[in-house]
């Protein structure tokens, strides 16, 4: 991309932090100027630490002007485009699924319990695993969950170094969706179950709408759009269920299938969530 250097800006915010573009056409839009970062964010661009960092490499434009200013700010109308190398950096950059065990647990180490990260080498890439990529151990630097899946529940989890899909999936308004299947015991009205798919809080909020349904006597499936800590297990109490067994199937188009207990793949170039 040919592109120079901002040096200065053609205009200044009240407190001195450049902004970029043509004053005079985006004074007339009447809109707010927002941190580049945060709108590289929000377009799906990066992680606003990722941006952050490529804005001190000088790896992002503006309309073509090159942004090194940490707090620089722009029109949510102008175009903001990467460089090769922050577009290399991001291609380089691995998602892991993992069908995670009971006893694990999705994040830091906690209570003696390993982290499922730690399940992640050469011996236990399931043999099905149509990527081409090769594991190196450095994969794993970087390597954090978008998402949780408590110790007690198995199934489909995410570790990813893209802060692009680790917003996408647990971002504050990701249209995401995931599924589980959950064999429960109790007795479970009609009524019980209409408040399943929608009316229950948890922590003093309401719930979003939720889609719960019987797959066999003992057995519902569950299909939420947000994740509150072990909320599947909660909503059961609230109705009288007790839950004894919790898998997540999917996230969004990609299924677990028939990934082992233990084992995992990489995220293909031709899926998306």
């Amino acid at each position: 991309m040919q592109a120079s250097q901002v040096k200065g800006f053609d205009r200044l915010s009240p407190n001195g932090v450049g902004l970029i573009g043509d004053s005079l056409n985006n004074a007339a839009n009447k809109m707010e100027q927002v941190r580049i970062s945060k709108l590289m964010s929000e377009q799906g661009l990066c992680s606003r630490r990722e941006a952050d960092d490529y804005i001190e490499r000088g790896w992002v434009y503006v309309d073509g002007q090159r942004v090194t200013e940490l707090g620089s700010r722009a029109y949510p109308t102008q175009k903001i485009t990467l460089d090769k190398a922050a577009q290399n950096t991001q291609q380089a950059r691995v998602t892991i699924l993992i069908n995670k065990p009971i006893g694990y647990v999705s994040g830091q180490a906690e209570d003696n319990h390993k982290p499922a990260v730690t399940l992640i080498n050469a011996a236990s890439r399931f043999a099905g695993d149509r990527s081409p990529l090769r594991f190196f151990p450095a994969q794993l630097k970087g390597l954090a969950p978008a998402g949780r899946l408590d110790i007690d529940s198995l199934g489909l989890l995410v570790l990813t170094q893209d802060g692009r899909i680790a917003k996408q999936l647990i971002g504050e308004d990701s249209p995401i969706d995931k599924e589980y299947l959950v064999r429960v015991e109790g007795r479970l009205s009609a009524a019980n179950l209409a408040l399943l798919n929608f009316g229950l809080s948890l922590d003093g909020q309401p719930l979003k709408h939720a889609q719960v349904d019987w797959q066999n006597d003992d057995q519902l499936r569950f299909v939420l759009r947000e994740g509150k800590k072990r909320q599947i297990r909660r909503m059961c109490e609230l109705v009288g269920l007790k839950v004894v067994g919790l898998k997540r199937v999917r996230i969004g188009q990609v299924r677990l299938g028939d990934l082992p207990i233990g084992q995992w793949r990489y995220l293909r170039n031709d899926e998306r969530f």
